[in-house]
């Protein structure tokens, strides 16, 4: 669980052309409170969208950003010049969506050793100091409905009453966040592109922070996956087994590391097929620059595990398959065969009961 150390709301009302910038606090004594910032928190520090990226030399956030965690400025002055920024920034937005911003400065438990972490592992991750993050996030206010009861002449009445100051909920996605390790000063967020003064832009990379952006894990390992696949068919492989096997390889260097090299995970697929790996390798090369894809791709290993542990795939005759992802090496479990007249068969062994789902 996040522990939070500070947490302060800021509110824009575009429609009225006011803001209301909080002089206090979040009360995170209140239950309620606490849990609603860290769980939101938590989603936004653990999404698969997230982009990667570093601050760019001269960056006036980082500046201030450093200022603060050294004690030279306060945690409300900080997150008031924050909000100032993004006040004066949105509202010269075509879209003008009224918003509060969350501001937060937490700690995240150290993470729990990997499947098969040796002694020294186990104790070091024991051992280790929590993560500390300062992140922002714009948290959308949406339209909902609300009952009133009333007593009207001793006659109960049920009236609905509209409000305009419902936040997202902590399983709803938001748009527009930064979360950073204020070790590394390594950045993760995610953004959309917005209008302004007649300009498409990045308000958190390009703006704010002014950071660099490198992919995403979910778009590194899709690329990865995807790289895999078409060199896979064009040299006439199977694309089932060398999909699974790329996934499977990202999942245990994500399990031992939390970070894989996209790189090196196509070469280990095709390691044995020297002429195969010298076309992926070629392939990966040019996407990397297209995509912006990092030499190591930083991901947790909870979205390791929703994206790369298991494989799914579907026949034209229409059954869909899902599989551990690293059972596509382990003949054992499945196997996948090619008949003379050019279909595929798929075997699957040692089953001991079927349930059905």
């Amino acid at each position: 669980m996040l522990k939070i150390r500070h947490a302060i709301l800021h509110s824009f009302d575009f429609e009225t052309g006011e803001k209301y910038f909080s002089e206090r606090e979040l009360d995170l004594d209140e239950k309620t409170t606490r849990s609603y910032v860290q769980r939101t928190m938590h989603k936004c520090l653990t999404s698969a969208d997230n982009k990667h990226g570093e601050f760019s030399e001269g960056s006036a956030f980082a500046e201030e950003l450093g200022l603060y965690l050294r004690g030279e400025n306060g945690f409300e002055a900080l997150s008031m010049s924050i909000a100032q920024w993004f006040w004066e920034e949105l509202r010269r937005s075509d879209d003008l969506t009224n918003a509060d911003l969350l501001v937060t400065d937490f700690d995240e438990p150290p993470s729990a050793p990997g499947a098969g972490a040796g002694e020294q592992e186990a104790a070091a991750a024991f051992d280790a100091e929590p993560k500390r993050y300062f992140a922002l996030a714009i948290l959308p206010r949406r339209q909902s409905f609300l009952h009133t009861v009333d007593d009207v002449d001793g006659h109960v009445s049920n009236e609905l009453v509209r409000t305009d100051a419902t936040l997202p909920t902590p399983t709803q996605k938001i748009d527009t966040y930064a979360v950073i390790d204020v070790a590394s000063m390594s950045i993760d967020f995610h953004d959309k592109a917005r209008t302004i003064g007649g300009t498409e832009s990045f308000v958190i990379p390009d703006g704010l922070l002014q950071c660099s952006t490198q992919a995403s894990s979910r778009e590194a390992i899709e690329t990865v996956t995807r790289i895999v696949e078409d060199v896979a068919e064009e040299y006439g492989l199977n694309t089932a087994e060398t999909v699974s096997r790329a996934k499977a390889l990202v999942a245990q260097r994500v399990e031992r590391d939390e970070s894989f090299e996209p790189e090196e995970v196509g070469r280990e697929v095709f390691e044995e097929q020297p002429q195969v790996r010298e076309r992926y390798e070629e392939r990966y090369e040019q996407t990397a620059r297209e995509e912006s894809i990092p030499d190591e791709v930083p991901v947790k290993r909870g979205v390791a595990n929703r994206m790369a542990k298991s494989h799914r795939i579907r026949t034209d005759t229409g059954i869909d398959i899902t599989f551990p992802s690293e059972y596509s090496s382990n003949p054992t479990y499945i196997a996948f065969r090619n008949d003379d007249d050019g279909h595929i068969e798929i075997v699957i062994r040692n089953i001991a009961k079927i349930e059905n789902r």
